[in-house]
């Protein structure tokens, strides 16, 4: 890559498809629009009571995308899980489904860019927020610098929270999530029952563009047609994710 085709760059991030194989149609097809040729996907594609099947036989016909291993499909390829999703989803991927999960990574670094699914350190954790008794409230900037301070890397794309934030923190660093593209939000029990809501029912992913010394980030929120989704989710009997879909929020 010379330094020209460098300077112009562009990434697509993506997370969090969680099965929404609409969602994904349309944030693929947008990203195809645009001209951009590298994806990374930062984990959980295919945990969910959507289309499974589908959302993982479209992903394995890409040849563009760098694909980060979330907690939903590091439990994928564990044993058996209580979770109504995991029974749902696991009885339904082939082999070689399973062989493709596998080779995702725990991260991914481009030039001064870090990937990962929760943080750096954990893929089942989230990086900007903190879940207490109480609910979920932000981390601080000072707490943020001392938890990335062995980070070289100076943009943090992480995912896991479905909800599309970007925060600049004093000493330089940026930390960016695309949000989900299918699951805009979700109650979660551990380690404290909370809700992750992003208050739209658009599909999110998010782009890098390299600009001189630095990147210029854009989140995007793309219209698709959630309803499909959603009674698919309705169908599996999952009320929580149809209502999640199109809504973007958890809370009835």
């Amino acid at each position: 890559m010379n330094q020209h085709q460098n300077q112009n760059h562009a990434i697509a991030v993506i997370s969090d498809i969680h099965s929404n194989v609409f969602a994904l149609e349309a944030v693929l097809q947008d990203i195809d629009a645009r001209g951009i040729q590298t994806i990374v996907n930062l984990g959980d594609a295919l945990f969910g009571p959507i289309a499974p099947v589908q959302t993982a036989e479209l992903l394995m016909r890409r040849t563009d995308v760098v694909h980060i291993m979330g907690n939903c499909d590091r439990y994928l390829l564990e044993g058996v899980l209580a979770s109504p999703t995991f029974q749902h989803v696991k009885p339904l991927l082939r082999e070689d489904v399973l062989d493709w999960l596998r080779t995702f990574r725990k991260q991914w670094v481009y030039e001064d860019l870090l990937f990962c699914h929760g943080t750096p350190f954990a893929d089942d954790e989230y990086l900007m927020e903190r879940v207490a008794p109480y609910g979920t409230d932000e981390k601080s900037v000072t707490e943020l610098m001392i938890e990335l301070a062995n980070v070289p890397q100076n943009v943090i794309f992480c995912g896991h929270t479905h909800v599309h934030r970007s925060v600049w923190l004093p000493d330089g660093k940026w930390i960016v999530n695309p949000g989900s593209v299918g699951l805009p939000a979700y109650f979660e029990e551990k380690p404290h029952p909370h809700f992750m809501e992003s208050l739209t029912p658009h599909a999110k992913y998010a782009t890098a563009t390299r600009q001189g010394d630095s990147w210029k980030v854009e989140h995007i929120l793309l219209p698709y047609d959630y309803e499909k989704a959603a009674k698919l989710a309705e169908e599996a009997g999952r009320m929580d994710y149809a209502h999640a879909i199109r809504t973007g929020r958890a809370r009835l």
